[in-house]
C-alpha cells in the first residue's frame, strides 16, 4: 500500500518512517510533508492509499487541510500528541488514530485494519468529523463499523445498547435495530455519560427514553419502545440517584 505522511515535527517524520520501514514492508512511503499546504499538493501528485496526518499544524492544520481536499477516497490515519477532544471527535468518525511516539504495535494493527475494511467511505467520515468539530459543546454524530460497512447516526436517536458476544445491538427511534462489530465496552467509552446509562454489563440507555422503573433485586427499566433492560444490583443504586429516586 502507498503512502505519505505529514507532520510538521522533523523527529516524528524521521520516527514512522523508520518504523514504516522496520515494522510495515507492505507500506511504501512515497513522500514527506511538513505542513498541510505541502500535504495537499502530496496527496494530489500521488493519490496515496494511505495518509498518516498530524493534528496539530502551522498554516494549516490537519483538520484544514482535509477540508480543502477535492478527493477523499484513501485510507486515514492520524497522529497526535494530545488534545483530547480531537481525538473522541475522531474515534466518533470510526477514523483510526496513533499517539506520538507512535508504538509499534499499535501501528502495525492500524495498518492490518486497513486492510480488512471493505470500504473505507473517507468523505462521509470527514463529514461527521467536521460536523463534531464545529459542535465542540456536544458531539453529536457518530459512524458505526457493520458488517455491511459504516453507517451513520445522530447520537440522540439511540435508545437501547446490548451487548451480544464481541458485537453490539443498537435500537433507535424509528429505525431498525442495527448490529456493531465492536464491544459494548468500545462504544461506553464514546457515549456521552451525561445523556448515557450502563445499567448492567449488558446493556447502555439513553435516559431521554427512559418509560418507567420496574422495582426489584435490580430492577428493570421500560424504554419508550417497550424494551426492557435490566438494571445490576451494582447498579441500581446509583440509577435511582441519577433519576431522582
Amino acid at each position: 500500500m502507498t503512502a505519505i505522511l505529514i507532520d510538521d515535527e522533523s523527529k516524528g517524520r524521521i520516527a514512522l518512517r523508520q518504523k514504516l520501514k522496520d515494522y510495515c514492508p507492505d507500506v511504501e512511503l512515497l513522500g514527506e510533508a511538513a505542513d498541510g499546504e505541502e500535504g495537499l499538493k502530496l496527496i494530489n501528485l500521488y493519490q496515496p492509499e494511505i495518509v498518516f496526518l498530524d493534528i496539530e499544524m502551522p498554516r494549516m492544520n490537519g483538520f484544514e487541510m482535509l477540508s480543502n481536499l477535492q478527493r477523499k477516497s484513501f485510507h486515514l490515519i492520524f497522529t497526535t500528541a494530545y488534545d483530547h477532544y480531537a481525538i473522541k471527535a475522531i474515534r466518533f468518525a470510526a477514523f483510526d488514530y496513533l499517539l506520538k511516539p507512535v508504538d509499534i504495535e499499535e501501528l502495525r494493527t492500524a495498518i492490518r485494519k486497513l486492510t480488512e475494511k471493505k470500504e473505507e467511505n473517507t468523505g462521509a467520515r470527514l463529514e461527521v468529523l467536521e460536523h463534531n468539530l464545529r459542535n465542540r459543546a456536544a458531539l453529536s454524530k457518530i459512524a458505526i463499523s457493520t458488517m455491511e460497512g459504516l453507517l451513520f447516526f445522530n447520537i440522540s436517536d439511540i435508545i437501547h445498547v446490548e451487548a451480544q458476544s464481541n458485537y453490539t445491538v443498537f435500537s433507535f427511534v424509528n429505525r431498525p435495530k442495527l448490529t456493531a462489530s465492536k464491544t459494548l465496552k468500545e462504544f461506553e467509552d464514546l457515549l456521552p455519560s451525561d445523556l448515557f446509562f450502563r445499567s448492567h454489563h449488558s446493556h447502555i440507555i439513553n435516559l431521554h427514553y427512559i418509560k418507567r422503573y420496574i422495582k426489584g433485586d435490580g430492577g428493570q427499566i421500560e424504554m419508550t419502545n417497550g424494551e426492557y433492560v435490566d438494571v445490576s444490583r451494582k447498579k441500581k443504586e446509583e440509577f435511582l440517584k441519577l433519576i431522582g429516586l
